[in-house]
């Protein structure tokens, strides 16, 4: 059967057309009319009256019309809504392949993605980062060759990096080899003097392993491209309110002071001080003689200064020369011979003449003048072994003969 709207054929059952989506019309449209016709037809050639009159037939032409009308419209209603019911098919056999598509689409999409990711994941693997991280995760299974071996792979990649470094001081450090650890920031530093990310990285190996006081050292004999990246550690050295070039002829007070925040530690021995040594907290006294005095200054998180060694020398002023009495003379009864020793000096004399040193007599109290002529000589000497100048006195002591016989 074909179509009476398109023309297409529409095979045995199916209700609507497939190409144009319109009902298939099976019934035909009844006509009464038509009836009354044919009845009217077969009673005139039987000579039998029909029964109607005009009125009667223009009211079943009416009649019939209507029905054609109200069958057109019940007709153009349906056809309207196979029309929809088609157009819904359609829309549904679209979402239909739509989602399909979708699904093809997004599968593609993920075979995509997971060769993407793939590909990303074996890039990182083989990166320096990768390396690096492959090393940190064989640390912390203690997996030491896999993890030493991972860092020596990535400083091969790229050596200026300090990652890798840090990763194989760790390796040492857990198998309690700190001098090893050290070692291999200071001989990349060695090789290359101006990588301020290496000297960083040992900075915080020096922090970490409670070491600062390595850290001015290690600045000290930088390049100043890598003192200015990390002034930051670079503290300075504490100031000294006496000048060491001058000799000093009484005791001082010396008076150390640095930056804010700043803790200053010092020695008088000559030696380096340390967080250990003895803390500044008042002026140091400085007394007769030599003195050096180093110090530090040290910041809150213990990174100290270079050490900053003064020597001063105090000399206080020496006597010219010992007050000796009595004075030259001759003496004819028996006398004492006295002399006046400060503080803080040592007194010296001879009788026969010479000049007396810390090896001679020492004064210790009042001496007997001898009988005689005698040459009497005395020395001062201070703390710090200087000698004053020398008082020389004649003596002549005769007794009288009576005092001699008794």
């Amino acid at each position: 059967m074909k179509c009476r709207y398109c023309g297409h054929e529409i095979p045995d059952g199916v209700l609507y057309c497939e190409n144009c989506g319109k009902e298939v019309r099976i019934v035909p449209d009844y006509n009464p009319l038509d009836d009354i016709l044919a009845q009217e037809i077969v009673g005139s050639i039987n000579g039998e009256p029909t029964g109607l009159d005009l009125s009667d037939t223009e009211r079943l032409r009416r009649t019939a019309s209507q029905r054609r009308t109200t069958g057109r419209t019940m007709r153009g209603t349906g056809t309207m809504t196979e029309d929809r019911e088609a157009r819904r098919r359609q829309a549904q056999r679209r979402k239909a392949q739509l989602r399909k598509k979708r699904r093809i689409l997004l599968a593609v999409m993920f075979l995509i993605l997971a060769a993407l990711i793939g590909g990303i994941v074996l890039i990182y693997k083989n990166s320096y980062n990768g390396i690096v991280s492959a090393g940190n995760k064989a640390l912390e299974r203690q997996e030491y060759s896999e993890a030493s071996s991972a860092f020596q792979r990535a400083i091969g990649k790229n050596k200026e990096r300090p990652e890798a470094y840090t990763g194989l001081s760790r390796v040492y450090l857990a198998q309690n080899d700190p001098d090893a650890a050290e070692s291999v920031f200071l001989d990349a530093i060695e090789e290359q003097a101006g990588n301020s990310d290496l000297y960083g990285a040992c900075i915080d190996f020096y922090i970490d392993t409670k070491q600062q006081m390595e850290i001015p050292g290690l600045l000290d004999e930088a390049t100043d491209q890598v003192r200015e990246a990390l002034s930051e550690y670079i503290i300075d050295v504490p100031e000294f309110s006496l000048d060491a070039k001058e000799t000093y002829e009484e005791v001082q007070q010396l008076t150390l002071t640095a930056g804010k925040g700043l803790t200053i530690y010092y020695t008088v021995d000559g030696s380096d001080p340390d967080t250990g040594s003895t803390k500044y907290t008042e002026p140091i006294q400085l007394d007769e003689g030599e003195t050096t005095v180093t110090a530090i200054a040290v910041n809150k998180n213990g990174i100290p200064s270079m050490p900053e060694a003064k020597e001063y020398v105090i000399e206080l002023p020496i006597e010219d020369a010992p007050a000796v009495s009595p004075s030259t003379g001759q003496y004819e009864a028996a006398t004492s011979i006295e002399v006046k020793v400060p503080d803080g000096y040592e007194a010296y004399y001879t009788t026969d003449g010479s000049d007396p040193t810390t090896a001679s007599a020492k004064y210790t109290g009042p001496v007997n003048m001898p009988e005689g002529e005698t040459l009497f000589k005395a020395v001062l000497v201070s703390g710090d072994g200087r000698l004053s100048g020398i008082t020389t006195r004649n003596y002549v002591l005769e007794l009288p003969s009576d005092s001699s016989e008794e």
